[in-house]
């Protein structure tokens, strides 16, 4: 949104980003010097203020491969990276310059400790946009203990907005900025060390230190603009593999894993065709989220291949967002024992936090997974008899490795695996450049007045409602809430009609969105980005 108050000596009217659980995300242009400065300078102070550090500590800092934003020739992530660089040092802390390198590797190595180097735990900090075009960047932040969850918001909202009227305040010749935003003297980068990507690499490859487990499979690595691309291609072959690299991109290409595109589709069938691969792999902009295609060039949703990568790690608990395919519940009912899944709001920050109120009450082998493919551990785990460290933050190198490593243990094509869970077929798209007050809109016409109501199934003239922290209750008319629920169904079922293939509504959930259950077994899910204008169904 467009701020006031805002120095006379700018040239511009800056826009004030919105600051959540995601961090920022913005178009290019508006991540101004100014606005990366004010941001982080505030989530800074506000680790200061909760006591996660102290002076001089380090903040670990990395960034992903968007060198240029195409619309306005800007530089992108190394120029964020550097205001963020000056916000560090002002804020009297250290930068741990991890480099060019995946965002759960930078997690991975902030949270780590290590006895050997003194090193301890360290928040983080990732310049990265992850899959939004390339006209868009973002920034996520971490603490020490992982990423920023919900309760942390007011704190660092309150923190941002005192240094943006501290810098607000300041003329000309007092600002570290000129009037477009941009420092006045840009910091030198801090050396890059490796220790963050060799942490990563050894996660993975500490499991299988004398041996080969994918040697003679054949995987082909898409690497278009991803930060990973040549880590994954080291993974693989010191695994055994034979990795052929393919599509590497020097300008940034938004691949988007819940929104592939056509092209992305046939590239895949074309490669499959070319090559004969075991598997194609691939990860979107930052490394957080997987791309699965098997040996036909099929496309496999990562809230499928999550619940691959549960089942060869045994998981005992999964903490999933509302949207995650109902190939899951179906699978849970085939499984002996079963394991406990929990449904919550769509986001990293919700799964976390079901996952951690698990593990306070004792749950081991806890996991997380979304839509988008990102797996995340809660605990440690055991694999190959070997320590798999928690790392509570979305990760694709896991859940690629366990659909190939799980073929491999079983002596089957990767196609199977898939083809042995109960079949659902799932199609997702977005609305871009779509105003968040239109989708609020949209929801508002779906939804009962009612916040609190957060599930209704319909039986006849009985609606069972759920309440959020009130249990279940069967209402009925002439009650004005089950009349309220009734119209809701009748309203969908004109948008969502017979002539279109849908059936009866069964059941409306507001966890996250809307999503309603027909009687044809078919659901449909609408949901606004919380951090992009896209309406998403």
């Amino acid at each position: 949104m467009t701020t006031s108050g805002y120095p006379t000596f700018l040239t511009y009217i800056p826009c004030e980003l919105r600051f959540g659980t995601s961090g920022l995300r913005g178009l290019v242009r508006e991540m101004t010097d100014l606005e990366v400065y004010i941001n982080t300078r505030g989530f800074l102070d506000y680790l200061h203020q909760i006591g996660d550090v102290g002076p001089g500590d380090p903040i670990a800092l990395a960034q992903d491969l968007r060198e240029v934003d195409p619309s306005s020739g800007l530089s992108s992530s190394p120029r964020i990276a550097l205001a963020v660089t000056q916000a560090i040092c002002d804020a009297g802390l250290s930068v741990a310059n991890c480099g060019k390198i995946p965002t759960p590797a930078l997690a991975y190595y902030a949270q780590r400790e290590d006895a050997a180097t003194n090193k301890r735990p360290m928040p983080g900090i990732m310049v990265t946009g992850s899959h939004v075009p390339a006209d868009r960047n973002g920034i996520k932040f971490y603490k020490q203990t992982g990423e920023v969850l919900k309760s942390d918001e007011a704190g660092i909202l309150a923190a941002v907005k005192a240094v943006r009227a501290g810098e607000y305040a300041k003329d000309e010749s007092r600002s570290a900025f000129d009037a477009d935003g941009k420092l006045k003297t840009a910091p030198e980068p801090a050396a890059v060390h490796g220790a963050a990507e060799a942490a990563y690499l050894e996660r993975y490859l500490g499991l299988f230190p004398d041996e080969k487990p994918l040697a003679g499979k054949r995987v082909v690595v898409y690497q278009h603009s991803a930060v990973g691309r040549d880590l994954l291609v080291r993974v693989l072959e010191s695994l055994g593999a034979t990795a052929i690299a393919v599509g590497r991109s020097e300008t940034f290409v938004p691949v988007d894993t819940e929104d592939l595109r056509e092209e992305d589709e046939r590239r895949f069938r074309v490669l499959a065709n070319r090559h004969s691969p075991d598997a194609i792999i691939s990860t979107d902009g930052d490394g957080d989220r997987p791309i699965l295609v098997d040996e036909h060039g099929r496309f496999h949703r990562g809230d499928v291949l999550g619940i691959i990568t549960a089942e060869i790690l045994d998981a005992a608990f999964a903490a999933v967002p509302i949207n995650t395919t109902d190939a899951l519940d179906k699978r849970v009912q085939q499984s002996r024992p079963a394991m406990v899944v929990e449904k919550t709001r769509i986001g990293s920050p919700y799964v976390i936090a079901a996952m951690q109120r698990a593990i306070a009450e004792g749950t081991t082998r806890v996991v997380a997974w979304e839509a988008n493919g990102g797996f995340l551990t809660g605990t440690d785990f055991t694999v190959n008899g070997r320590l798999l460290s928690a790392l509570a933050t979305r990760d694709a190198v896991l859940p690629i490795l366990a659909a190939l490593l799980s073929a491999v243990r079983r002596g089957v094509p990767v196609s199977q695996l898939f083809d042995e869970l109960p079949q659902r077929a799932t199609c997702s798209g977005l609305l871009d450049g779509f105003p968040q007050s239109a989708s609020q809109a949209i929801l508002a016409r779906f939804s009962p007045g009612d916040a609190t109501v957060i599930d209704a199934v319909f039986d006849d003239s009985t609606v069972t409602v759920m309440r959020a922290n009130d249990g279940e209750m069967s209402v009925s008319s002439p009650d004005p809430l089950a009349d309220e629920l009734h119209g809701l169904r009748q309203r969908i079922q004109r948008n969502f009609s017979a002539l279109d293939g849908f059936g009866s509504v069964l059941r409306l959930n507001y966890t996250d969105g809307v999503r309603i259950w027909f009687d044809t077994g078919d659901i449909a899910h609408i949901r606004p980005s919380g951090n992009a204008p896209q309406l998403r169904i």
